[in-house]
Formats: structure tokens, sequence, C-alpha cells
């Protein structure tokens, strides 16, 4: 099915961009320039036990019955796992925001932490990879009794998106989401670090690399000798995966790290094998064309190779921006999202 036959399906008219977040960088900043007000939080903190007596901080919050959150006497449609992106966590305003709308359906929400991240910080030692199994298959089966016998699904932000396609694509993972929504995210990891660190990037690579230096910083394991100068002295998202991500995660260079974590060729060849396509469950892959962070090139390539009986869908928007889809009624990915797991559930009965 094509991206426009699916929107039709789902009731989401084409992406149209809001007054006066006009083109892909205003698209990409609006969430930091002028960030939404949304209910305060009321979500029960769920940590998540990994092996070595760490852990992972779960945000889990319940269905609302209405614009003033008070809990659902219904029960939830699905548990939905949000996943953050590079230097977020689980207070970040993207997941906050679609979190609120999750849960105005029907759904209830787990906002995850990532190893590092937010107020997990001090749980775990190190920091997240773009490919951390080790990390999110544990998570995740402790998400999937949380869930109580209903659907697990997952949305995961920017690299969040890719973080969750990994654990999905690991051999030993069958069955971990019952359906998975990407948007913006890298499936090829080399581009989007060549990307981001284009001259007309300079300052969004700077911005990230502020928090992930703040991340690392805080880690309460500290940092072997000489790393906490070097670290302050590293000038690209490139050179901070070389000194810290990589080695952190067993990847012997920055090159072996990009290609170990990048999803897609993986993905093709699982979609390319009827069988492995079988064991996948439904996903979704939204991205814009005019991302600034992320080429939408090897979405368009992944999108141009699928058949009718995938288990991939892809929504590839002219614009947007990276994680942007600022459009009049508010939010469009978050309205695409979540028209597309409440078709998920109703799918299953």
């Amino acid at each position: 099915m094509s991206g426009e036959a699916l929107l039709d399906q789902l009731g989401v008219p084409p992406f149209r961009p809001r007054a006066p977040w006009w083109g892909a960088d205003l698209q990409t900043l609006r969430d930091t320039l002028r960030p939404e007000r949304l209910p305060a939080e009321s979500a029960q903190a769920v940590p998540l036990a990994l092996p070595g007596g760490e852990a992972l901080l779960g945000c889990l919050d319940a269905p609302a019955s209405g614009p003033d959150g008070a809990a659902a006497a219904a029960p939830p449609r699905a548990l939905v796992v949000l996943l953050h992106g590079l230097g977020g966590s689980s207070r970040s305003i993207g997941l906050l925001r679609l979190a609120h709308g999750l849960r105005q359906a029907g759904f209830a929400v787990l906002r995850l932490n990532l190893r590092g991240a937010g107020a997990g910080r001090n749980l775990a030692r190190g920091t997240y990879a773009a490919h951390c199994n080790r990390d999110l298959i544990p998570a995740l089966l402790q998400a999937r009794r949380l869930a109580a016998g209903r659907p697990l699904l997952g949305v995961g932000l920017s690299l969040g998106g890719t973080v969750l396609l990994n654990g999905l694509l690991d051999a030993a993972s069958p069955g971990l989401l019952d359906g998975l929504v990407v948007v913006s995210s890298p499936i090829d990891l080399a581009s989007s670090s060549a990307a981001i660190g284009q001259p007309r990037n300079r300052l969004y690579e700077r911005w990230l690399l502020q928090r992930l230096r703040q991340q690392t910083l805080a880690d309460p394991a500290g940092l072997q000798e000489g790393q906490r100068s070097q670290l302050q002295a590293v000038a690209s998202i490139r050179a901070f995966d070389a000194l810290i991500t990589a080695p952190r995660w067993g990847f012997d260079s920055v090159e072996a790290y990009y290609a170990g974590a990048s999803p897609l060729a993986l993905l093709q060849g699982r979609l390319a094998e009827e069988q492995a396509a079988r064991r996948l469950p439904p996903l979704l892959l939204v991205h814009a064309l005019d991302d600034p962070w992320v080429p939408a090139a090897p979405a368009v390539a992944l999108s141009g190779r699928l058949t009718p009986a995938s288990p991939l869908q892809t929504v590839l928007s002219r614009t947007g921006g990276h994680n942007g889809f600022h459009g009049p009624g508010g939010s469009w990915s978050d309205l695409l999202v979540t028209r597309w797991l409440l078709d998920q559930v109703r799918g299953r009965r």
C-alpha cells in the first residue's frame, strides 16, 4: 500500500505546515523555540531491571478520560513504549505531547529513559547507543508483563526508532513488539552522521553535543583517564561516537559502530526473505524528504523495494523537517501515529 493510500485509509490528510513554521529548519526547531503547554505529569516511576543490578527508568501513564488527565475507568487498549532521540529523555517535549495524545485515545504509555538519560541517570552507568539490545530487550520483556496480556506497541522518535528497530530485528527476540512506528529515524548511521556534520547543520550539531556531554559527564561511574579533557574537545557527533559510544558498546571503531548499529541492511534482508518477513510485526516508517538531520535517501530506497505483502509501510512527506510535522491542527505525525496504532489494535480483535 502506498503512503498516500495509507493516509486515505486512516483518514489523515497529507502534511501541510502551519504558519509561521515554514521550511525544514523552522519545523525542526519549533518544539525548542515554542514548546507546547501540556498537563502536569502524573506518571508512575517504574525501574526496569537490567543484568548486574542496574536499571532503566520508565514513566508509566494510564489512559486519560478527559482533558484533565484523570485516569480512565476502562482498561487500556494497549501499552505503547515511547523512546526518545539523541540527547533526549522521557521529558522531551515531543515524547510528552505524543504520550498525551495516545492517552486521550485510550492507550497506556511507558516513556522509557535509555541508559544515562533523564531521571534514570543514576540507575545505570555509561550512556546508550543506537544498538543497545542488552538494555532494550530486558526492558521490553518487562514492559510485556506490564501490558498484562494486551498488545505491546512501540514508537521511536529519531534515534529512539533506530534503537527499537535494532531490538526488533535481533534474532533472539521474536515477538518483542506487536507493532512499531519510527519517526524521522536514522536507518543508516553513517549518512546521518555525515549530514549532521555539514556546515549548514553546525548549530544543530553543537546543540546535540552539548546535551551528549552533559549526559556523559553526569555518569556516576566517571570517565576513563584523559577522556574528560578529550570530551570537551570533541567537535562532532562522529568524534563523540568514536571517543565514547563505539568503545563503550564493544565496537572496534566508529566505522564498525555505524555499520553494526544501522538497521537498514538487516531490515532489507528480512523483508526480502518471505519467512523472515512473516515473523516481523506491522511496521510504519515516517520520514520527511527535507529532513535536515537524517537523509531521506535510505528510507526512499527502502520504500521502493516493498511489496504489497510487506509488514513495513512507509509515509514519506515532502516537508516536515526532523521530527517536526507541525500542521494546522497540531502535530500531524502524532495524529498519524495514533491512528495507525488504533488500526493495529482493532485489527487484532
